[in-house]
């Protein structure tokens, strides 16, 4: 009890940065992250806190979850609905907090942002670290992946695009204008995903999770290319892609199932 207890309280935390993150995207004033558009746009707008739409948002989410699962919905995925609470609070919190903050200045604004995606990315580091939830935005994903038997990857990706989307209409729709998705949308959504899983492999801090992840890079991208006389990253050029943040077990039998596969083929050509 007391290490899970322990586990809640590191979540908790994570919550927290997570949010902190948010902010600090947030008043870079280039966008925000994916996941807070849509709330983001509708704050710009309407009388609710970016906090209060966040709660909104993560409960209409919940109950698309809900109709997706039906019978597979189960009674801990209701634990999301404090935990989103709790997140709102926090944007709401650490908003208020950063009220100072109000680059001016191009490449200060980019500065935040990416001080924000840093920030961001190990609160959600730390969201996985202690491994007993998941925020709506991504169990939504994961229910569309139970369901439909999706890849983990493409469907988040397509998640977020979606939803950039959306919040892009709604700008047009309320205010006949673009505004709260900017070029910020897109680095957040492309840097933030990227340095958490490198926290999380190596577990090491945001500063040594980028040199790490730029010095790995660098390293198969030369590898491969001189061996392979390929370009590094293409995924037409590999047989398999594994998404690590469904866990280790699923990749390990993901794999395996692709190993079994590969063999029959080859003993019924023999």
């Amino acid at each position: 009890m007391a290490e899970k207890a322990k586990r809640y309280l590191v979540f908790l935390f994570g919550l927290f940065i997570s949010s902190l993150g948010v902010s600090m995207i947030t008043k870079a004033d280039l966008g925000t992250s994916p996941i807070s558009a849509i709330p983001y746009v509708l704050s710009l707008n309407f009388p609710w806190t970016l906090g209060g739409f966040t709660v909104a948002f993560s409960l209409f989410l919940i109950l698309l979850q809900l109709l997706i699962l039906r019978k597979n919905f189960k009674l801990e995925h209701l634990l999301q609905i404090a935990f989103s609470i709790a997140f709102g609070w926090f944007i709401d919190l650490t908003m208020v907090w950063l009220s100072f903050l109000a680059p001016q200045a191009y490449p200060v604004k980019l500065l935040s942002l990416l001080a924000g995606c840093v920030v961001l990315a190990f609160g959600v580091y730390l969201e996985v670290l202690a491994d007993v939830a998941m925020l709506p935005g991504e169990s939504f994903v994961r229910a569309v992946v139970m369901t439909w038997k999706t890849e983990f990857g493409t469907t988040k990706v397509c998640f977020d695009v979606s939803i950039t989307a959306v919040a892009v209409v709604v700008s047009f729709v309320v205010s006949g204008k673009l505004a709260g998705v900017r070029e910020g949308t897109l680095i957040a959504a492309l840097v933030v995903g990227f340095i958490a899983r490198i926290m999380e492999y190596d577990h090491c801090d945001a500063a040594g999770a980028r040199a790490s992840m730029a010095k790995g890079d660098r390293k198969r991208a030369t590898y491969y290319q001189y061996y392979t006389r390929r370009v590094w990253g293409l995924a037409r050029n590999f047989h398999i892609a594994v998404d690590t943040t469904l866990g280790y077990d699923y990749a390990r039998e993901t794999i395996a199932g692709a190993l079994r596969t590969l063999q029959d083929n080859l003993a019924a050509r023999v």
